[in-house]
């Protein structure tokens, strides 16, 4: 994951008389696959995983771009810009991207992409070829485990129960609340799709990145035209975490787990409301699976 500058700024000028250093092979390239989402679904799993090897390498460079929650469009220190949120869309992002060779691929990673109006038609005038990956997961543990991230950041805010309806005993759900409304996939993706195929939009299943990482991450290969070099000794289960973590980094030599902030034990809720919220979601999952042809079995 490459640090960078913010969109647009240009690097500092080179003291005068300063003796240019040697070229960097390979060219900094718009993306030609983008991880548009969705949070806390699975996207980091993604990078983290062995394919960020294979992309570094044998397949390309990753620029990971975040957008922090509420909306706040000022990229974190280290990160580049998502350029398809930007209120001013931003070619000279380019520049902040790795460089690749021919051979190689350059991908960008933003999981609020997915749920944003504006970047399906974004991305689509940057090129209409670009190869979209979704990371999905079912959307009440989504949802629970959101809460779970804004809770421990912010341990004042009502209860899950509290944001998640406008009436509980009528059982209408607040489908204004983010953490409810991302986990309606097949509304947002009618977005995409009047810019992209479904041959061009790939559906990873955050649940198989558990139980099944390298046959989910190889099929993630086989969509990027890439060769499988991912299997099951590349991966340890990690008790203490609940996932699959690398059995070493190529850095240290040593095992290779997401962060303290992945795998945080959720916090409890009523199962009288888990069921309310698996019946809320039960069509918005069918549409899904229809539309997409793969059933996730969420239900």
């Amino acid at each position: 994951l490459q640090q960078s500058r913010p969109c647009g700024r240009q690097p500092p000028a080179p003291p005068a008389g300063s003796i240019p250093g040697p070229a960097r092979p390979g060219t900094k390239r718009l993306p030609r696959a983008i991880v548009v989402g969705v949070k806390k679904g699975g996207t980091r799993a993604v990078l983290e995983s062995p394919i960020a090897r294979v992309l570094h390498s044998a397949a390309g460079g990753i620029c990971a771009c975040f957008v922090p929650p509420g909306g706040d469009m000022s990229p974190p220190p280290g990160a580049c810009p998502s350029s398809f949120l930007s209120i001013t869309f931003c070619f000279t992002c380019r520049s902040l991207m790795p460089r690749t060779l021919d051979s190689q691929i350059t991908v960008e990673k933003t999981p609020s992409y997915f749920v944003t109006k504006e970047a399906p038609r974004r991305i689509f005038n940057m090129s209409r070829d670009t190869k979209l990956i979704v990371v999905v997961r079912n959307p009440v543990t989504r949802a629970i485990s959101d809460y779970t991230q804004t809770l421990s950041k912010k341990p004042d805010i009502p209860t899950f129960e509290g944001l998640t309806f406008r009436n509980r005993s009528l059982g209408l759900v607040d489908t204004s609340w983010n953490a409810i409304r991302i986990g309606m996939y097949a509304v947002h993706l009618e977005s995409w799709l009047q810019y992209f195929p479904l041959s061009q939009i790939h559906f990873v299943s955050g649940e198989k990145l558990i139980t099944d990482p390298a046959g989910e991450m190889g099929k993630v290969q086989d969509f990027l035209g890439i060769k499988r070099v991912i299997t099951d000794k590349h991966f340890y289960f990690n008790k203490t975490k609940g996932f699959p973590c690398l059995k070493k980094s190529e850095s240290s030599g040593l095992p290779r787990c997401l962060g303290k902030s992945k795998g945080r034990t959720h916090v409890q809720i009523d199962p009288e409301v888990i069921e309310q919220l698996r019946d809320f979601y039960r069509p918005y999952n069918i549409k899904f699976y229809e539309t997409v042809g793969q059933d996730f079995r969420w239900e």
